[in-house]
């Protein structure tokens, strides 16, 4: 048996002392998406976030959150937990298939927050500290954690040096806070990246602001972390570790191919596909539709390949029309509005402008779902006269119930019911007098003679 590597050891005999790391992303970092990110320089990747108590109770979704194999290597698998035994358990069906175990402690999505797991646990200290010292104690391979920061300093400094007492052997901060994400993402903090990696004696990543080599090697002379992870500029351009910036429908070609041999299900692979033809989707919106509403590999391919020989032709006819300086074609990363880049005065309002719109508009309709939540919590139901049980239907002719109302007697006045939908009988006489007849859905209904019986 290996030994158990800590710390700085891990980092250089297990990880191979790794300065480009693909982040754990959800539903973005599998296996096909990895190793075409090491074919371009990625020399450490994470798997997807994992739930540690579905990974643990449904073998369908182990089978389709955790896919591997021998390329793959070195592979930290990361997982979101609130329960110390169900994350031991959860790691140790892994344990033989990777080089390391991630505590999520990172994620500040709705869906976090509804789970108690991610970003939302940071608050809960002795919890953390307990499933990181359980997991260190019994694993024979070590464990790592994802953080984001806090807003004061010092407290993010206590946090990180908790996680190193409690025995993680490798620290990735996230330079932005809980409340950071979204149309409020802005940049990370590499000051307060740089203020950990002084103050604790493990290994540290960095994580934040990185579209570019550039960035990796200023983020690594700044804050003197050992290695820099992206997630949203590796998703732009997969071969971002390499330095280079290749036409779009190269990687995406190669991406599919991978897909190939290491299937996944389409809905990872329609993202990194919009990801990555993102500029030239904005500029073939009847393309756009038709890859997300495409419904096979296949399709998928049919429709990268349409992509590829429409740009190719528009180049041929107007040479490189180019985007922010960059040939739209050619993989790049995604500026978000308040990203901190430079811009005209002009693109600034113009962004402000649309983003208070976006804001206002969201801001009515979760108003409007909040009224009609409200509404059916204060609705009131009457109670059927006949059989004093079921509520009564609030469009039924007679105030019955639907079972009371689908069993009223043939000798009624009005024998359809349009709340319910009763079934209409047959006549048993032909129509003679349409006037005494009211016509509903195409068919005829009596309701001026109730002396005259109505059979089916």
């Amino acid at each position: 048996m290996a030994p158990k590597y800590r710390s700085y050891e891990f980092w250089e005999h297990v990880l191979k002392s790794p300065k480009y790391i693909v982040a754990p992303m959800v539903d973005q970092s599998e296996l096909p998406w990895r190793l075409l990110s090491r074919k371009y320089g990625a020399e450490l990747c994470y798997t997807p976030m994992i739930h540690a108590g579905l990974f643990v109770k449904d073998s369908y979704y182990r089978k389709e959150a955790f896919q591997t194999c021998d390329e793959d290597r070195p592979l930290i698998v990361q997982f979101c937990a609130n329960d110390p035994e169900l994350f031991l358990k959860a790691a140790q069906l892994v344990e033989p298939y990777c080089d390391g175990v991630d505590l999520n402690l990172g994620c500040p999505q709705i869906i976090a927050r509804r789970g108690n797991y991610g970003a939302f646990l940071q608050d809960k200290w002795e919890l953390i500290s307990s499933m990181v010292s359980l997991l260190n104690k019994k694993l024979s391979i070590p464990v790592t954690c994802k953080i984001r920061v806090f807003e004061d300093l010092e407290k993010t400094l206590n946090y990180a040096k908790m996680l190193e007492k409690a025995g993680c052997q490798l620290l990735t901060v996230h330079g932005r806070t809980r409340d950071q994400k979204g149309a409020n993402t802005g940049l990370a903090n590499w000051d307060i990246i740089k203020a950990v990696k002084e103050n604790v004696s493990i290994p540290v990543f960095a994580n934040g602001n990185i579209r570019y080599l550039e960035d990796v090697e200023r983020c690594m002379e700044y804050t003197g972390v050992d290695g820099v992870m992206t997630a949203e500029g590796n998703l732009s351009n997969p071969a971002l570790f390499s330095g280079k910036q290749p036409p779009v429908w190269e990687m995406s070609d190669e991406y599919l191919a991978l897909v190939d041999d290491y299937p996944c299900l389409l809905s990872y692979v329609r993202g990194h596909l919009f990801r990555m033809w993102r500029t030239v989707l904005d500029r073939n919106k009847d393309t756009r539709e038709k890859l997300g509403a495409a419904k096979s590999l296949q399709e998928m391919k049919e429709i990268c390949q349409n992509l590829k020989r429409r740009v190719q032709k528009d180049i041929e006819e107007k040479g490189e029309t180019k985007t922010s300086g960059i040939p739209y074609w050619i993989c790049q990363p995604y500026i978000r509005p308040n990203s901190g880049v430079k811009r005209s005065l002009e693109e600034t309002s113009e962004d402000e402008e649309r983003l208070k719109e976006v804001v206002k508009l969201r801001q009515m309709k979760k108003a409007l779902k909040k009224q009609k939540v409200q509404a059916k919590r204060e609705r009131r139901w009457d109670i059927c006269g006949r059989c004093n049980v079921n509520p009564k239907g609030m469009k039924c002719s007679f105030s019955l119930c639907r079972v009371c109302c689908g069993g009223r007697s043939e000798n009624e006045e009005l024998k359809y019911c349009p709340g319910h939908r009763t079934k209409v009988p047959r006549l048993k006489e032909a129509v003679t007098n349409t006037k005494d007849f009211n016509f509903f859905a195409g068919k005829v209904v009596k309701v001026s003679t109730p002396a005259e019986s109505l059979a089916s």
